[in-house]
């Protein structure tokens, strides 16, 4: 498999949801309930301590990560990367980004919570994260399908 030419990390703000709306209606399948809405992207941008990372390659904006630190521990909120360029070190490369400046934030630990079956566990397992809970019914679906969450972490110091 090709790797995509990963060709820049950068800080995003509210100026990219656009980008972020766009990439996150490409990476997730609205059968499972797992994306934000704009409003809710931004709600989540405009509070202390939380940062967004958007990935660039091959000239376009491929994926964004979003993540919070409170008090020492932080949060990847949501991590998405275009179909067209998953599994190809997007994600990976994102969440290290993440990883980093949630240290640098001074935090203890990162935490995240994905849906049970989701193909990203195979990432966040890679990454060094290991499961520590799961919430039943957690996501409703389209359907209103009911699907658990399992929730991970990775201490950082």
């Amino acid at each position: 498999m090709t790797r995509v030419q990963l060709t820049e990390l950068r800080e995003g703000g509210s100026q990219d949801i656009a980008s972020v709306n766009a990439i996150m209606q490409d990476a997730f399948d609205p059968q499972f309930g797992e994306a934000w809405t704009g409003p809710q992207c931004l709600g989540m941008m405009s509070l202390p301590g939380v940062w967004l990372v958007i990935a660039s390659a091959e000239g376009e904006d491929a994926g964004f990560a979003l993540a919070r630190e409170i008090a020492g521990d932080a949060e990847l909120l949501l991590l998405a990367t275009r179909r067209s360029a998953q599994r190809r070190g997007i994600g990976s490369a994102l969440v290290r980004a993440i990883l980093a400046e949630a240290q640098e934030r001074g935090a203890q630990q990162l935490h995240l919570e994905v849906r049970a079956g989701n193909d990203a566990v195979r990432l966040y397992r890679s990454e060094g994260f290991d499961k520590v809970g799961e919430r039943k019914d957690y996501y409703r679906g389209k359907t209103g399908q009911l699907f658990d969450a399992q929730t991970y972490a990775r201490r950082l110091r």
